[in-house]
Protein backbone atom coordinates (compact mmCIF):
# COMPACT_ATOMS: atom_id res chain seq x y z
CA UNK A 1 0.00 0.00 0.00
CA UNK A 2 1.37 3.33 -0.84
CA UNK A 3 2.23 5.30 2.17
CA UNK A 4 0.52 9.05 2.52
CA UNK A 5 2.11 12.20 2.36
CA UNK A 6 0.97 14.69 5.32
CA UNK A 7 1.36 18.55 4.44
CA UNK A 8 1.94 20.04 8.14
CA UNK A 9 1.79 23.68 9.06
CA UNK A 10 2.99 24.73 12.32
CA UNK A 11 5.05 21.70 12.20
CA UNK A 12 8.15 23.28 14.10
CA UNK A 13 6.24 24.42 17.48
CA UNK A 14 5.90 21.90 20.71
CA UNK A 15 2.92 20.11 19.62
CA UNK A 16 4.28 19.98 15.84
CA UNK A 17 7.41 18.35 16.75
CA UNK A 18 6.00 15.92 18.62
CA UNK A 19 3.39 14.65 16.06
CA UNK A 20 6.14 15.14 13.49
CA UNK A 21 7.95 12.20 15.85
CA UNK A 22 4.32 9.80 15.86
CA UNK A 23 3.21 10.55 11.93
CA UNK A 24 6.79 9.40 10.99
CA UNK A 25 6.50 5.91 13.81
CA UNK A 26 3.22 5.69 11.59
CA UNK A 27 4.58 5.11 8.35
CA UNK A 28 3.33 8.75 7.11
CA UNK A 29 5.73 10.45 4.69
CA UNK A 30 5.81 14.26 6.30
CA UNK A 31 6.32 17.27 4.54
CA UNK A 32 6.32 20.15 7.25
CA UNK A 33 6.06 24.09 5.66
CA UNK A 34 9.05 26.02 8.08
CA UNK A 35 10.56 29.72 7.07
CA UNK A 36 13.77 28.52 8.72
CA UNK A 37 14.36 24.91 7.86
CA UNK A 38 17.81 25.41 8.85
CA UNK A 39 16.78 26.18 12.51
CA UNK A 40 15.11 23.06 12.86
CA UNK A 41 17.73 19.78 13.20
CA UNK A 42 15.70 18.09 15.47
CA UNK A 43 13.82 17.56 12.71
CA UNK A 44 16.10 16.76 10.19
CA UNK A 45 16.52 13.89 11.72
CA UNK A 46 13.35 12.29 10.99
CA UNK A 47 13.48 9.70 8.41
CA UNK A 48 10.72 10.30 5.43
CA UNK A 49 10.32 13.77 6.86
CA UNK A 50 11.48 16.84 4.40
CA UNK A 51 11.36 20.55 5.37
CA UNK A 52 9.78 22.81 2.43
CA UNK A 53 11.19 26.33 3.14
CA UNK A 54 8.25 28.96 3.37
CA UNK A 55 5.49 31.35 4.89
CA UNK A 56 2.20 30.10 5.29
CA UNK A 57 0.35 32.95 4.43
CA UNK A 58 1.84 32.62 1.21
CA UNK A 59 -0.42 31.28 -1.61
CA UNK A 60 2.65 29.92 -3.30
CA UNK A 61 4.13 28.23 -0.41
CA UNK A 62 1.11 26.70 0.45
CA UNK A 63 0.91 24.60 -3.01
CA UNK A 64 4.67 24.12 -2.87
CA UNK A 65 3.63 21.81 0.67
CA UNK A 66 0.61 20.55 -0.51
CA UNK A 67 0.72 19.16 -3.92
CA UNK A 68 0.34 15.75 -4.08
CA UNK A 69 -0.53 15.59 -0.30
CA UNK A 70 -2.92 13.28 1.11
CA UNK A 71 -3.87 15.09 4.14
CA UNK A 72 -2.97 18.54 5.96
CA UNK A 73 -3.11 19.22 9.50
CA UNK A 74 -3.08 23.13 10.81
CA UNK A 75 -1.18 23.48 13.93
CA UNK A 76 -0.89 27.20 13.96
CA UNK A 77 -2.01 29.60 16.64
CA UNK A 78 -1.04 31.80 19.19
CA UNK A 79 -1.83 32.66 22.57
CA UNK A 80 -1.28 36.54 22.49
CA UNK A 81 -1.27 39.51 19.83
CA UNK A 82 0.84 42.49 19.63
CA UNK A 83 -1.72 44.76 20.58
CA UNK A 84 -5.18 43.86 22.33
CA UNK A 85 -7.97 44.76 19.57
CA UNK A 86 -7.92 40.81 18.00
CA UNK A 87 -6.45 41.79 15.08
CA UNK A 88 -3.53 39.50 15.30
CA UNK A 89 -5.68 36.91 16.28
CA UNK A 90 -7.98 37.51 13.31
CA UNK A 91 -5.00 37.35 11.22
CA UNK A 92 -3.21 34.25 12.41
CA UNK A 93 -6.51 31.85 13.81
CA UNK A 94 -9.01 32.64 11.14
CA UNK A 95 -7.49 34.42 7.81
CA UNK A 96 -4.93 32.00 7.66
CA UNK A 97 -7.16 28.89 8.40
CA UNK A 98 -9.17 30.31 5.82
CA UNK A 99 -6.09 30.86 2.94
CA UNK A 100 -4.71 26.33 4.49
CA UNK A 101 -8.77 25.12 3.35
CA UNK A 102 -8.76 27.11 0.23
CA UNK A 103 -5.42 25.57 -0.43
CA UNK A 104 -6.17 22.38 0.50
CA UNK A 105 -9.52 23.04 -1.96
CA UNK A 106 -6.99 24.20 -4.84
CA UNK A 107 -4.29 21.31 -4.89
CA UNK A 108 -7.66 18.66 -4.12
CA UNK A 109 -6.17 17.32 -0.28
CA UNK A 110 -8.87 15.16 0.66
CA UNK A 111 -8.36 15.11 4.43
CA UNK A 112 -7.98 18.06 7.03
CA UNK A 113 -6.90 18.05 10.81
CA UNK A 114 -7.77 21.15 12.29
CA UNK A 115 -6.63 22.55 16.18
CA UNK A 116 -8.91 24.59 17.30
CA UNK A 117 -9.05 24.83 21.44
CA UNK A 118 -11.32 23.91 24.41
CA UNK A 119 -14.15 26.44 24.75
CA UNK A 120 -13.67 28.19 21.18
CA UNK A 121 -16.71 29.50 20.32
CA UNK A 122 -17.45 32.33 17.22
CA UNK A 123 -20.46 33.92 19.37
CA UNK A 124 -19.79 33.62 23.14
CA UNK A 125 -16.43 32.75 23.69
CA UNK A 126 -14.55 35.14 26.68
CA UNK A 127 -11.71 36.26 24.90
CA UNK A 128 -10.49 37.47 21.39
CA UNK A 129 -8.49 34.03 21.16
CA UNK A 130 -11.43 31.69 22.58
CA UNK A 131 -13.93 33.85 19.65
CA UNK A 132 -11.51 33.79 16.85
CA UNK A 133 -10.57 29.77 17.46
CA UNK A 134 -14.24 29.12 17.13
CA UNK A 135 -14.60 30.93 13.88
CA UNK A 136 -12.03 29.62 12.36
CA UNK A 137 -13.24 26.05 13.47
CA UNK A 138 -17.05 26.77 12.38
CA UNK A 139 -15.47 27.98 8.64
CA UNK A 140 -13.56 24.81 8.03
CA UNK A 141 -16.27 22.25 9.17
CA UNK A 142 -18.90 24.82 6.73
CA UNK A 143 -17.15 25.41 3.64
CA UNK A 144 -14.83 22.35 3.51
CA UNK A 145 -18.54 20.60 2.31
CA UNK A 146 -18.18 16.95 0.94
CA UNK A 147 -14.69 17.80 -0.57
CA UNK A 148 -12.72 17.32 1.98
CA UNK A 149 -13.09 15.54 5.49
CA UNK A 150 -12.00 17.70 8.11
CA UNK A 151 -12.01 16.80 11.90
CA UNK A 152 -11.11 19.76 14.48
CA UNK A 153 -9.12 18.89 17.82
CA UNK A 154 -10.30 21.06 21.28
CA UNK A 155 -7.47 20.18 24.18
CA UNK A 156 -7.28 22.05 26.79
CA UNK A 157 -3.86 23.05 28.15
CA UNK A 158 -1.36 20.67 26.79
CA UNK A 159 1.55 19.67 28.93
CA UNK A 160 4.72 17.35 28.04
CA UNK A 161 8.70 18.03 27.63
CA UNK A 162 9.19 21.57 25.79
CA UNK A 163 5.56 23.06 27.00
CA UNK A 164 5.40 26.80 28.05
CA UNK A 165 2.92 25.55 30.46
CA UNK A 166 4.76 23.72 33.62
CA UNK A 167 7.99 24.83 32.13
CA UNK A 168 7.18 29.21 32.23
CA UNK A 169 5.78 28.33 35.66
CA UNK A 170 8.65 26.35 36.85
CA UNK A 171 10.84 29.87 35.55
CA UNK A 172 9.36 32.28 37.06
CA UNK A 173 9.00 30.25 40.48
CA UNK A 174 12.71 29.85 40.06
CA UNK A 175 13.32 33.73 39.46
CA UNK A 176 10.58 35.68 41.68
CA UNK A 177 11.62 35.91 45.20
CA UNK A 178 9.85 35.06 48.71
CA UNK A 179 6.25 35.10 47.80
CA UNK A 180 4.48 34.25 43.98
CA UNK A 181 1.86 36.39 42.88
CA UNK A 182 -0.51 33.95 41.15
CA UNK A 183 -3.64 35.50 39.32
CA UNK A 184 -6.60 34.02 38.83
CA UNK A 185 -5.64 31.03 41.18
CA UNK A 186 -9.51 29.16 41.01
CA UNK A 187 -9.07 28.92 37.45
CA UNK A 188 -9.28 24.87 36.20
CA UNK A 189 -7.83 23.00 33.99
CA UNK A 190 -7.57 19.39 32.94
CA UNK A 191 -4.02 19.33 30.96
CA UNK A 192 -3.57 16.97 28.92
CA UNK A 193 -0.35 15.38 27.82
CA UNK A 194 0.91 16.59 24.29
CA UNK A 195 1.31 12.83 23.31
CA UNK A 196 -2.14 11.91 24.14
CA UNK A 197 -3.12 14.61 21.57
CA UNK A 198 -1.02 13.78 18.94
CA UNK A 199 -2.09 10.60 19.36
CA UNK A 200 -5.30 11.59 18.36
CA UNK A 201 -4.35 13.45 15.61
CA UNK A 202 -2.73 10.24 13.92
CA UNK A 203 -5.59 7.72 14.94
CA UNK A 204 -8.12 9.60 13.09
CA UNK A 205 -6.51 10.42 9.78
CA UNK A 206 -7.93 7.13 8.26
CA UNK A 207 -11.00 6.74 10.58
CA UNK A 208 -14.62 7.75 8.80
CA UNK A 209 -15.84 7.83 12.20
CA UNK A 210 -13.78 10.80 12.90
CA UNK A 211 -15.04 12.85 9.59
CA UNK A 212 -16.50 16.17 10.65
CA UNK A 213 -16.45 15.54 14.10
CA UNK A 214 -15.40 18.04 16.91
CA UNK A 215 -13.27 16.23 20.05
CA UNK A 216 -12.58 18.24 23.28
CA UNK A 217 -8.95 16.80 24.74
CA UNK A 218 -8.39 16.36 28.44
CA UNK A 219 -6.32 14.63 31.17
CA UNK A 220 -8.19 12.51 33.75
CA UNK A 221 -7.63 14.76 36.61
CA UNK A 222 -9.12 18.87 37.12
CA UNK A 223 -6.85 21.03 38.94
CA UNK A 224 -6.85 24.88 40.33
CA UNK A 225 -4.37 26.93 38.97
CA UNK A 226 -2.81 27.57 42.47
CA UNK A 227 -2.77 23.35 42.85
CA UNK A 228 -1.07 23.30 39.15
CA UNK A 229 1.48 25.83 40.26
CA UNK A 230 2.14 24.45 43.46
CA UNK A 231 2.83 21.09 42.25
CA UNK A 232 5.39 22.64 40.12
CA UNK A 233 6.67 24.09 42.93
CA UNK A 234 7.20 20.72 45.22
CA UNK A 235 8.64 18.85 41.78
CA UNK A 236 11.34 21.22 41.18
CA UNK A 237 12.13 21.74 44.99
CA UNK A 238 11.33 25.54 45.43
CA UNK A 239 9.65 26.84 48.48
CA UNK A 240 7.81 29.34 47.38
CA UNK A 241 4.58 30.86 49.19
CA UNK A 242 1.85 31.27 46.36
CA UNK A 243 -0.06 33.95 46.69
CA UNK A 244 -3.36 34.13 44.99
CA UNK A 245 -4.67 36.91 43.60
CA UNK A 246 -8.08 38.83 44.13
CA UNK A 247 -10.01 39.47 40.75
CA UNK A 248 -8.69 43.51 40.71
CA UNK A 249 -5.58 42.49 41.15
CA UNK A 250 -5.70 40.12 38.63
CA UNK A 251 -6.92 42.35 36.04
CA UNK A 252 -4.02 44.63 37.49
CA UNK A 253 -1.00 42.30 36.66
CA UNK A 254 -2.84 40.91 33.36
CA UNK A 255 -2.65 45.07 32.49
CA UNK A 256 0.62 45.31 34.09
CA UNK A 257 2.30 42.28 32.31
CA UNK A 258 0.89 44.00 29.20
CA UNK A 259 3.58 46.00 28.41
CA UNK A 260 6.61 43.67 29.45
CA UNK A 261 8.46 42.27 26.54
CA UNK A 262 7.06 38.87 25.08
CA UNK A 263 3.69 39.51 26.78
CA UNK A 264 3.81 36.97 29.35
CA UNK A 265 0.07 37.36 30.35
CA UNK A 266 -2.62 39.50 29.24
CA UNK A 267 -5.54 41.03 29.06
CA UNK A 268 -7.12 38.21 26.50
CA UNK A 269 -5.33 35.43 28.46
CA UNK A 270 -7.51 36.87 32.15
CA UNK A 271 -9.89 36.64 30.13
CA UNK A 272 -9.96 33.21 29.18
CA UNK A 273 -9.12 32.23 32.47
CA UNK A 274 -13.14 33.11 33.49
CA UNK A 275 -13.80 30.04 31.89
CA UNK A 276 -12.67 26.90 33.02
CA UNK A 277 -10.57 24.72 30.82
CA UNK A 278 -12.66 21.40 31.37
CA UNK A 279 -14.36 19.19 29.12
CA UNK A 280 -18.17 18.20 29.38
CA UNK A 281 -17.51 14.96 27.07
CA UNK A 282 -13.80 13.50 27.35
CA UNK A 283 -12.72 12.04 24.12
CA UNK A 284 -9.05 11.27 24.79
CA UNK A 285 -8.18 8.01 24.63
CA UNK A 286 -6.62 6.59 27.65
CA UNK A 287 -5.87 10.05 29.51
CA UNK A 288 -2.18 10.35 30.70
CA UNK A 289 -2.08 11.67 34.14
CA UNK A 290 0.08 14.78 34.96
CA UNK A 291 2.23 13.11 37.35
CA UNK A 292 3.10 10.42 35.61
CA UNK A 293 4.79 12.85 33.16
CA UNK A 294 6.07 16.01 34.81
CA UNK A 295 8.80 15.24 37.04
CA UNK A 296 10.96 13.57 33.95
CA UNK A 297 11.13 17.48 32.23
CA UNK A 298 10.77 19.65 35.38
CA UNK A 299 14.26 17.74 36.84
CA UNK A 300 12.52 15.47 39.25
CA UNK A 301 12.37 12.66 37.44
CA UNK A 302 11.82 9.69 39.70
CA UNK A 303 11.33 5.57 38.66
CA UNK A 304 7.59 5.28 39.08
CA UNK A 305 7.35 8.59 36.59
CA UNK A 306 8.96 6.82 33.81
CA UNK A 307 7.08 3.47 34.00
CA UNK A 308 3.82 5.34 33.93
CA UNK A 309 5.21 6.33 30.76
CA UNK A 310 6.25 3.41 29.41
CA UNK A 311 3.06 1.62 30.38
CA UNK A 312 1.32 4.43 28.49
CA UNK A 313 2.88 4.09 24.88
CA UNK A 314 2.95 0.13 25.35
CA UNK A 315 -0.84 0.12 25.82
CA UNK A 316 -0.82 1.44 22.42
CA UNK A 317 1.06 -0.58 21.02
Amino acid sequence: MKKKTVGLFGGTGFVGLHLCSQLVDAGYHVRVLARHPQRNRRLMVLPGLQLIEGNPYQPEDRKKLLEGCDVAINLIGILNERGNKGTGFRQVHVDLSKGILQSCLDHKVPRLLHMSALNADAAQGASHYLRTKGEAENYMHTISGRQIQITSFRPSVIFGPGDSFLNRFADLLKKIPLFFPLACPDSRFAPVYVEDVVYAFVRSIDDPETFSQRYDLCGPHVYTLRELVEYTARTIGVRKTIIGLPDWASRLQARMMELVPGKPFSMDNYRSLQVDSVCKENTTPCPTPLEAIAPSYLGHEDFNARMQSFRTQANRE
